[in-house]
């Protein structure tokens, strides 16, 4: 098998465990909820595999809606993450992205940062919006958006520089 299938299995199964014993039971304030496990779609190598991205997140956000009994919320958030991806990707990192030559477990730069930005407010966007799926709930919906995006992204930072490997 190859090595960096192996990492993307161990890494789908450990955010996955950690989202669903962990941060799943954390809520504050009603408004801010985090969501690191789409780590695994924002981390997928760039030149891996699209069909295969595309199918992992959906596995991933079917996972999650079993456990949330959130009816498909997840499974579309995902979906539509690691759809508008490679767009992300062009937007952020421009002509890098051509050469393929993109780390995102490497410095935080503004590129990754804007990628890392833009990837979890459209999840959260279309999860909350899906949630609701009223008009009436924008406020609320906007509200809980902002405020778990902050935080998703400083765990997802945090997250990222834990798991960085070494330089020698």
């Amino acid at each position: 098998m190859n090595s960096a299938l192996l990492v993307n299995i161990f890494r789908f199964v450990l955010l996955l465990a950690l989202q669903i014993i962990i941060f799943n039971n954390m809520n504050f304030l009603g408004y801010i909820s985090p969501f690191p496990y789409i780590l695994f779609i924002i981390l997928y190598p760039v030149n891996g595999n699209k069909s295969g991205l595309i199918i992992a997140s959906f596995l991933l956000g079917l996972i999650m809606d079993m456990f949330n009994n959130s009816g498909g919320a997840h499974a579309t958030a995902c979906l539509v993450l690691a759809y508008f991806r490679p767009s992300l990707f062009k937007f952020a990192f421009g002509l890098s992205y051509e050469y393929q030559t993109i780390k995102l477990n490497d410095v935080l730069t503004p590129e990754r940062f804007s990628f890392i930005l833009l990837s979890v407010l459209i999840h959260h966007l279309t999860l909350f919006l899906l949630e609701a799926f009223q008009l009436s709930f924008i406020l609320d919906t906007l509200a809980r958006t902002l405020l778990s995006t902050v935080f998703t992204i400083i765990i997802c930072i945090i997250t990222i520089y834990l798991i960085k490997p070494n330089k020698r």
